[in-house]
């Protein structure tokens, strides 16, 4: 027999039983559905992972001035001004592996247009914050160094900010907005970033020269920076350097002995992104395997039944041998069927696990993406299910006795 005419007589005889041969394939079906969808859930928790880093910025470090100890009680990272202006322009002018920086000083307060007024994140900056932060204009420009020179009165608005002082289509750009009753004329509006990793609202900032800031909002520390130190690194390889550079530079600019403590903190996010998509990718894996069980379960059905199909065609299979089929003929026919089982639970499963990932994806509110390689891995593999477990059927079909299976009743 060639390999069509096998493939014909096993698609017979499991359509003989319609509903047996569908159960048979239900394990198989669940199995590589499960690992489907859990694993297209996984890639979209990582890519959601790395969205929210993004926002933040690309080769993103930051950093904190020190800590304050009371009474042996330590303040935190921050509390403690430690970090200069001249700490600042260093950075940017002595660490090779940093493409640009910017101060970030912030406070939350209010702001009012014509009619309307909104609590928001009140930023003083240089223009080299929107590059850190990778953060383009969607409509008008940003303020130059002109502006922070010259303490000019200018804001970029989020665009949060626009759609409660303006509304969702208003454009701003030109008109005015008063915080602390002072008047900003609206040069720009920042492009939409969504929330941040601890799901606070990237849109809803306002951002103004760091010289306005501390001459109209509030008053700055004189030579220190009342807030932190964002850092662009030059790529992502280069962090870790730009990190150790920036971490040398400080003390050295701060007169600190070997043995002393930093007065200063630096995270790094790509390290922090990097930390939680590998605990992304473990829960993965581990949902992945304890799914693959249902494929072995599915497997053991195959097996079972084929088992059963052996005996009740054992007749069948005698007739067959007596007109001339020889073992491995017998052998190649219920493989195939074995095979033919698993291979369709396969693709009814890939198609079942995209609709249950798109589904649960949908309702975490999470990208779906959907890893070719594991689809091949997984119909793969489910054939080579079908293969193992139909094997010692097979060979037990395969080793009937003529004689013995004409005389089975």
């Amino acid at each position: 027999m060639n390999p069509v005419q096998t493939l014909r007589v096993a698609l017979r005889a499991l359509l003989r039983n319609k509903m047996r041969s569908f159960l048979t394939i239900l394990g198989v079906i669940i199995g590589v559905a499960a690992v489907i969808a859990m694993v297209a859930i996984g890639e979209g928790a990582k890519a959601r992972v790395m969205e929210s880093f993004a926002s933040m910025g690309s080769n993103l470090l930051i950093v904190m001035s020190g800590t304050t100890t009371h009474g042996g009680a330590f303040g935190g990272f921050g509390s403690m001004p430690t970090l200069t202006w001249d700490d600042l322009r260093a950075i940017q002018a002595e660490v090779p592996a940093v493409r640009t920086a910017a101060a970030e000083m912030r406070t939350s307060t209010q702001v009012q247009s014509e009619d309307q007024n909104w609590a928001t994140m009140v930023i003083g900056t240089t223009p080299e914050y929107l590059e850190v932060r990778s953060w383009p204009l969607a409509r008008g420009s940003g303020f130059t160094q002109s502006d922070v020179e010259g303490g000019n009165k200018v804001a970029v608005l989020g665009q949060t900010v626009v759609d409660k002082l303006f509304g969702a289509y208003a454009d701003p750009v030109g008109q005015s907005v008063r915080i602390n009753n002072v008047p900003f004329q609206v040069l720009g509006v920042l492009a939409k970033k969504g929330q941040s990793q601890i799901g606070h609202d990237n849109d809803d900032t306002l951002i103004i020269p760091q010289t306005t800031f501390q001459a109209k909002i509030r008053g700055g520390l004189q030579k220190y920076i009342q807030g932190m130190i964002m850092v662009s690194a030059v790529s992502t390889e280069e962090t870790p350097k730009a990190q150790t550079q920036i971490t040398d530079l400080l003390r050295d600019r701060h007169h600190l002995s070997v043995d002393a403590d930093n007065d200063f903190s630096i995270r790094n996010l790509t390290e922090l992104a990097s930390a939680m998509q590998a605990g992304v990718s473990t829960l993965t894996t581990l949902l992945a395997s304890i799914a693959a069980v249902s494929l072995l379960v599915g497997g053991i059905g195959i097996m079972n039944i084929m088992l059963v199909s052996v005996t009740e065609r054992t007749r069948e299979i005698g007739i067959r041998m007596a007109v001339g089929a020889k073992p491995r003929h017998i052998l190649a026919q219920f493989l195939v069927e074995a095979l033919t089982l698993s291979v369709a639970g396969g693709m009814l499963g890939v198609g079942l696990g995209v609709f249950a990932g798109e589904r649960l994806a949908s309702a975490f509110g999470w990208p779906m993406l959907i890893r070719i390689d594991i689809i091949l891995i997984s119909v793969i593999f489910s054939a080579l299910v079908g293969v193992v477990f139909g094997l010692y059927p097979a060979r037990k079909a395969s080793r009937l006795d003529p004689i013995e299976a004409l005389r089975f009743e």
